[in-house]
């Protein structure tokens, strides 16, 4: 389910995946649109990965959760609704998802996002050190197996998306986040989730 696509062609009849970094995750809209479109994109992209995740956790086993939350993140990557093509970098999906399998390790590293961001103001910095901090989370507090290795593969899989973004830290180009609404006609410099 490509939330911020629809949220976008909804309320603004664009897409936009034709503005700022390309991706329809919950960093860019919030950076092209604002938090009007921002915030429900973020609630609905941690919500399509916790409530598979949690559903299955709970109902059947931690490895049907950790295989649920990890088809809900592929398909935000690559969601089926827009053909397969390039979906967001999920991580506000992998937070959902590990709220709804760990919810200790989900609110961790939510925790360890907001508190990089705040520091550095790039979500991109704040996603990646937030997805090394899952399997080190899932082992400190002694999760079962499948969720520590949902964690590493989680992180990898954060940390190839973001590998554009990385090449852009190293060089001193990668754009710092604001808060406010990117104005008409002002160049994007959205290049996160």
């Amino acid at each position: 389910m490509p939330s911020g696509y629809w949220i976008v062609r909804a309320f603004e009849h664009e897409d936009v995946r034709k503005r700022g970094s390309g991706n329809i995750g919950a960093s860019n809209v919030w950076r092209i649109y604002g938090r009007r479109l921002g915030i429900p994109v973020v609630l609905l992209d941690v919500a399509k990965g916790f409530v598979p995740a949690f559903v299955f956790a709970h109902a059947v086993s931690p490895l049907a959760g950790v295989l649920a939350g990890a088809a809900a993140m592929l398909g935000h990557a690559r969601p089926i609704f827009l053909r397969f093509e390039r979906g967001g970098k999920m991580v506000a999906t992998t937070a959902g998802a590990f709220l709804g399998v760990a919810p200790l390790v989900g609110a961790i590293t939510a925790i360890v996002w907001v508190c990089v961001f705040l520091l550095f103001r790039y979500a991109s910095v704040a996603s990646i050190v937030a997805a090394l901090s899952l399997p080190v989370s899932a082992e400190a507090l002694g999760y079962p197996w499948p969720v520590v290795a949902f964690g590493v593969v989680a992180a990898v899989a954060v940390l190839l998306l973001h590998r554009a973004n990385v090449k852009r830290l190293l060089a001193g180009t990668e754009s710092r986040f604001r808060l406010r609404r990117t104005a008409p006609g002002e160049p994007s410099s959205g290049r996160t989730l």
